[in-house]
């Protein structure tokens, strides 16, 4: 079998404080990059000079592309995506640490299945000191064995459809997608975006194994949540205005590029269905009206329909409409 090209695309944005960690780990993988596409976001600290001398001492190719203007990540990602001319094409993030083996990791399981698009592994949490914090990035947000066992299973859309599971430092996509993904709307969020459509057409396989260490600390633009109890969810619940529609809106987004694109890239048969759905449900529980008493009814035609177990968090999210 052919061996595949891998680019990484990378993106950075005032990332001085955590950057060499991350290059030196990509340097440091036992199955090197055939490129590293790394586009900076306008950075005013360190990290031009900090990549220049990278690039200059790398033992693979390196492009540094710096932008005149701030693009914001998702489009910074958009950039790089289309930068790389790779078969495979890993996504990093400026502030993560790679274990050694995670490129082979990656470039195994894409030999090993043909009809896998994409990848995406568990990771160590760690702190900005790179202390581990005790739980993995799958453990943090809840994405159960029997949820990892559905997704391997060929349900990956279905379980992001009720909850983000894909994580896009730790994902890999095959650039045969990349007419599918690139251009990414303002409005979406890079790796959310890409994860969806390509499970929409083809196969998400889950690593069991954490690949790289995934860094929180206050700087980072996203991560995922660490909350140990229920009380704090509650909490969370309670403090988080989740704005369904627009929600709603950006589900429709997908809707409209697997619609535009289906000549070229085939949906599964269940897949637009899965996610109007989904988008009936969001607008469904953006519409509810303010008294409670009111909420009763359109309350329970989402009962009813089930799309609360489908598309949320069951009783729980039926909870929270009732009472928050």
């Amino acid at each position: 079998m052919k061996n595949l090209d891998l680019s990484i695309a990378m993106c950075t944005y005032n990332g001085s404080r955590f950057l060499i960690e991350q290059l030196e780990s990509i340097a440091s993988q036992r199955r090197l990059p055939d490129e590293l596409i790394i586009c900076d976001d306008c950075s005013s600290d360190a990290t031009p000079e900090i990549l220049e001398r990278f690039r200059q001492r790398a033992s693979f190719p390196v492009r540094v592309e710096l932008s005149q203007k701030n693009l914001g990540s998702t489009k910074n990602f958009e950039k790089a995506i289309e930068l790389c001319r790779g078969e495979v094409i890993a996504l990093a993030d400026q502030d993560d640490i790679w274990h050694p083996e995670k490129l082979s990791r990656v470039m195994e399981a894409f030999h090993r299945d043909q009809s896998v698009g994409a990848v995406f592994s568990d990771a160590e949490l760690i702190d900005a000191e790179a202390e581990p914090l005790g739980k993995t990035l799958w453990e943090s947000v809840f994405f159960t064995s029997r949820e990892q066992e559905k997704f391997a299973g060929g349900k990956g859309l279905k379980i992001m459809l009720k909850h983000p599971r894909v994580t896009g430092a730790t994902m890999a996509f095959r650039s045969t997608f990349r007419g599918l993904v690139i251009p990414i709307p303002s409005t979406q969020i890079h790796d959310h975006w890409i994860a969806l459509l390509i499970a929409s057409v083809s196969q998400l396989a889950p690593i069991r194994n954490a690949l790289i260490q995934y860094r929180k600390h206050d700087a980072q633009q996203i991560g995922p949540g660490y909350i140990d109890s229920l009380w704090q969810q509650v909490e969370v619940s309670r403090r988080k205005d989740r704005d369904y529609l627009s929600e709603a809106e950006r589900f429709s987004e997908v809707c409209e590029r697997l619609c535009d694109r289906c000549a070229s890239f085939r949906p599964h048969p269940y897949a637009l269905g899965l996610i109007q759905q989904k988008i009936r449900h969001q607008k469904a529980r953006g519409s509810f009206p303010s008294s409670k008493f009111s909420r009763l009814s359109p309350i329970a035609r989402e009962i009813a329909s089930l799309r609360y177990w489908r598309y949320s968090n069951g009783l729980g999210s039926v909870a929270k409409d009732l009472l928050v």
